[in-house]
C-alpha cells in the first residue's frame, strides 16, 4: 500500500515539473469576450440539495436541447456569453451557464467547497432544476471549457453520468497526468506541489480534515481583474473540478461527444487530443480550430459554427 502511494505521489510531482512553463494565456481574448457583458442575462438562482442558492445565466432558445456549459478555473460564467448567445441565437440549444460553487460575484466561500464530489451533486441538482422549469427540454448536453470540461468529464464517470444525452468539451482539462496538458497549464496555474502530494496521500488514508488548505493559485493579470475572480483553490475544490481519472471517466462516455480545441492553445497541446481521447471514446468527434487560442475558442466563428452544427446533428459530422 505505501509503495503504491509513493509511486502515485511521484507521478504527480513528475507530471507537474517535466516542462518549462510558458508565458501564460492570451488574456487579450478576454477583452473581446467581455464585449458581450453589457448584454448578459441577469443572474438567476436555484437551490442545491444543501439549501445553498447557486447562480446561473440562461440564454433561451426554442430548441428542445439544453446545454449546461461550465466555465473554467478562476473565473465565472460571464466569459461564456458570446459563445452561449451565439448557440442560442442559432437555435442549436437553450444554454445555461452556472457559476460553479465557490466562484462568481458573491459565493458562500470563494475558492472552496464542502467535499470533493459536491460539484457533481450541484450539477445533477441543476439538471433536475432545468427539467422541472422547462418540460419542453428533451435532451441535456453537459459541456464545459477548460476545467469546466474537466468537470463535465468527471460527471460522465460518476453516478450522474446517465443524466447527459451528449457532451460538448471545449479545450477540456484532462488532468495533470494527461499528455494534452502543458506544464502548469501554460503558466496559468501555480500548484503547491508538495501540499498536493501530501494531501493526496492523506486522502488515500481516509484523512480529509485538511482538504480546505489552499493548494492552487492562478495568474490573472491585474488589468483583467474585476473582483469576481477566484484566484486560489482549496484541495477539495481543485480535486472536484478535475476528472477523477480521465481514462476511466472518458470510457464512461457512451453518448455523442465533441472535443473542440484551438490549434494555438497555450494551456494544452491541441494536437494530442485525438490520440489521447480516441482509445477511450472511439466515436467522439475531435475538431481543432486553426489559429485559435485557449480563450479565443469561445469567440471563434469557426468554433461556434462547429459547435452549432454538432448540436443540431448530435455528432453526425
Amino acid at each position: 500500500m505505501q509503495q503504491r502511494m509513493l509511486i502515485f505521489a511521484m507521478g504527480v510531482l513528475l507530471a507537474m515539473s517535466t516542462e518549462t512553463s510558458a508565458n501564460g494565456l492570451d488574456f487579450e481574448a478576454l477583452v473581446s469576450e467581455q464585449g458581450a457583458v453589457s448584454q448578459l442575462p441577469s443572474l438567476l438562482r436555484f437551490d442545491a440539495r444543501d439549501g445553498t442558492a447557486l447562480s446561473y445565466r440562461h440564454y433561451p432558445s426554442d430548441s428542445p436541447t439544453a446545454l449546461v456549459l461550465l466555465h473554467g478555473s478562476g473565473t465565472d460564467s460571464k466569459y461564456l456569453a458570446t459563445f452561449a448567445q451565439a448557440l442560442a441565437d442559432a437555435g442549436a440549444a437553450a444554454v445555461y451557464t452556472p457559476d460553479v460553487r465557490g466562484h462568481g460575484p458573491s459565493p458562500q466561500r470563494r475558492g472552496d467547497i464542502d467535499y470533493i464530489n459536491q460539484l457533481e451533486d450541484d450539477l445533477a441538482d441543476f439538471i433536475y432544476h432545468i427539467k422541472a422549469e422547462n418540460s419542453a427540454i428533451s435532451s441535456i448536453v453537459v459541456g464545459g471549457h477548460s476545467s469546466g470540461g474537466g468537470l463535465a468529464i468527471r460527471f460522465a464517470g460518476g453516478e450522474y453520468g446517465h443524466l447527459a444525452s451528449a457532451y460538448l468539451l471545449l479545450a477540456p482539462y484532462l488532468g495533470h497526468d494527461a499528455p494534452t496538458v502543458r506544464n502548469n497549464s501554460g503558466g496559468w496555474a501555480e500548484p503547491s506541489v508538495a501540499k498536493i502530494i501530501a494531501l493526496s496521500l492523506l486522502n488515500r488514508l481516509g484523512v480529509t480534515s485538511l482538504n480546505g488548505s489552499t493548494v492552487l493559485r492562478f495568474n490573472l493579470p491585474a488589468e483583467y481583474r474585476n473582483g469576481s475572480e477566484t484566484l486560489a483553490y482549496s484541495y477539495r475544490l481543485m480535486t472536484g473540478f478535475n476528472p477523477s481519472n480521465y481514462r476511466d471517466d472518458l470510457r464512461s462516455i457512451n453518448v455523442p461527444s465533441l472535443i473542440l480545441t484551438g490549434s494555438a492553445d497555450e494551456a494544452f497541446f491541441a494536437d494530442r487530443f485525438e490520440s489521447t481521447v480516441r482509445p477511450h471514446v472511439p466515436d467522439a468527434a475531435v475538431v481543432t480550430v486553426p489559429d485559435t487560442s485557449h480563450l479565443g475558442l469561445l469567440v471563434s466563428e469557426d468554433g461556434i459554427e462547429a459547435a452549432c452544427h454538432w448540436l443540431q446533428t448530435f455528432g453526425k459530422f
